[in-house]
């Protein structure tokens, strides 16, 4: 008489933590997070997140998700490094209140807002505080598996200032950004620069405080 084969038993971590960027995970101690906590780097934009997100539940059974990372500030009154949040899951959300994050809203683009006129405009149509690219889809999947979901993003551009570089124009087809074509763009304006490193000075800082309070919600207790 043969044996049964068996499926599996797909792996159960307490949240699955969703980034689109490496960047955006860089000050998270995984070795402090242990099992409690998995990391998965989405890529940027609905299209990736969901491919990404539904590859790893095939395997994996999280008992909570979050989709985390940076957001672009359309509130005036949110500065950089500001922990926000939104989850229609009321326990994760006292949980988040607590660790230091502020509920507010988000609003899940398909480009970059770049400008303050666009944020502005954002802001005015859909009410939003800040923008993001990857949330909506990873909320839906979410829902289709009942596992309590929140989106947590830390503000590395605040509504009142304008990005560097238009980054939808430096983009790949999947929407990576293309090193190539930021190398060509820096060199063909110089002037630039000054406003890339304090892009990048103020995404680290959002980084540690996005990290501070992630670990206080997913890390062991």
């Amino acid at each position: 008489m043969k044996s049964e084969t068996r499926s599996p038993k797909p792996e159960v971590r307490r949240a699955l933590v969703c980034f689109a960027l490496k960047e955006e995970a860089q000050a998270i101690s995984w070795k402090v997070w242990g099992d409690w906590g998995k990391g998965l780097i989405t890529g940027i934009g609905n299209s990736n997140a969901e491919k990404s997100v539904r590859e790893f539940l095939a395997a994996n059974a999280p008992r909570m998700i979050f989709t985390c990372g940076f957001a672009g500030g359309l509130n005036p009154e949110l500065a950089i490094g500001d922990v926000i949040f939104e989850t229609q899951d009321a326990a994760l959300g006292e949980t988040l209140a607590a660790a230091g994050a502020r509920p507010g809203k988000f609003f899940c683009a398909t480009r970059v807002a770049t400008t303050v006129l666009e944020k502005a405009e954002l802001r005015r149509t859909t009410g939003a505080d800040a923008v993001e690219m990857e949330s909506e889809i990873i909320h839906a999947i979410s829902r289709e598996r009942g596992i309590p979901c929140a989106t947590v993003r830390a503000i590395s551009d605040t509504a009142d200032e304008d990005l560097p570089l238009d980054f939808n124009q430096l983009s790949e087809p999947d929407q990576s950004l293309h090193y190539g074509k930021l190398a060509l763009a820096i060199a063909r304006a110089p002037g630039r620069i000054p406003g890339l490193l304090r892009l990048q000075k103020h995404a680290s800082f959002a980084a540690r405080r996005l990290a501070e309070v992630l670990t206080k919600v997913v890390g062991p207790r």
